[in-house]
């Protein structure tokens, strides 16, 4: 995956680089000192109870609150890496969404150790995570617990979910201000969660995230509509969204049936997916609490 560092222009470049680090990095020192770049590792940090060993997270690492304390090193997908190594990290774990290559491509030249993790949407990426993560940590133990707790929840959804053939088709509106909103088709973390709660993806014509016309909406024939939390905030509350004009004309806009969710929660695929899976699955199977 690493590219070929030139030498010149960039050569000059990758050795001022290296300068910010201890040389040589990290041969001196028995505890590592972690960079996490992903909001669902540096969860997975603190649920292994492997924090102190965090010298370093991106502005995505929201959760646990106590994250928000940690120096920051930019956004994921937007990395600099003078701010990475001037925190001086023996290692960097990040998942395949961060970057810009250039940068991982500099950190790597300086001989850092860089991890990166692919980020599937499904439970399985979630255990490579926790796995990577306690192996790094010399936390296998509490990884292979959260593991195991994680997979029984998530086989006990399935069970349940097994017992209804509802698949109602969901929505999901990743924001609603600032012209056509932008919806989540095949490939993206919504839809993943949606799957794994019992419900269709009610786009299923492209993969990614593309703005929706109030035509491709009321086509949708969404039986609920899934937004953020932050989203709705944004945008004056519930009643504002379902009283745009495309929604109205949908199976959920009749019904009012709009959920809301921490986006962080539903959309991390770390650690408390089998909780977002679980509570999702509730709101679009009313029906299964009832059997219970």
């Amino acid at each position: 995956m690493s590219r070929t560092f030139d030498i010149g222009r960039r050569g000059a470049a990758a050795l001022g680089l290296a300068m910010l680090v201890a040389s040589p990095v990290g041969a001196q020192q028995k505890t590592p000192r972690i960079v996490s770049v992903g909001s669902a590792l540096t969860e997975i940090f603190y649920a292994l109870g492997a924090e102190n060993l965090l010298v370093g997270v991106d502005t995505t690492s929201l959760y646990p609150p106590q994250a928000k304390s940690l120096p920051q090193v930019g956004y994921m997908r937007a990395l600099s890496a003078e701010g990475v190594l001037s925190l001086k990290p023996t290692l960097i774990m990040a998942t395949t969404g961060a970057g810009p290559a250039s940068t991982l491509d500099q950190l790597k030249a300086t001989g850092i150790e860089v991890v990166i993790l692919p980020d599937h949407y499904d439970y399985d990426s979630v255990t490579k995570k926790i796995e990577a993560v306690g192996k790094a940590t010399g936390k296998v133990a509490e990884a292979d617990d959260l593991i195991a707790r994680g997979r029984a929840d998530m086989k006990g959804l399935a069970d349940r979910l097994a017992a209804t053939p509802n698949k109602p088709r969901v929505l999901f509106l990743l924001s609603m201000s600032g012209g056509a909103p932008q919806a989540a088709g095949r490939d993206t973390a919504a839809d993943g969660i949606i799957r794994m709660a019992g419900g269709v993806n009610a786009i299923d014509g492209y993969a990614g995230y593309r703005p929706l016309t109030p035509e491709a909406v009321i086509a949708s024939r969404a039986d609920y509509i899934l937004v953020p939390r932050q989203s709705v905030e944004a945008l004056g509350g519930v009643d504002k969204v379902l009283d745009q004009p495309s929604i109205r004309q949908t199976p959920a806009g009749r019904a009012g049936k709009l959920l809301q969710f921490d986006i962080l929660l539903l959309l991390g695929f770390g650690p408390r997916t089998p909780q977002a899976a679980t509570e999702l699955a509730a709101a679009l199977h009313p029906e299964l609490a009832k059997a219970n």
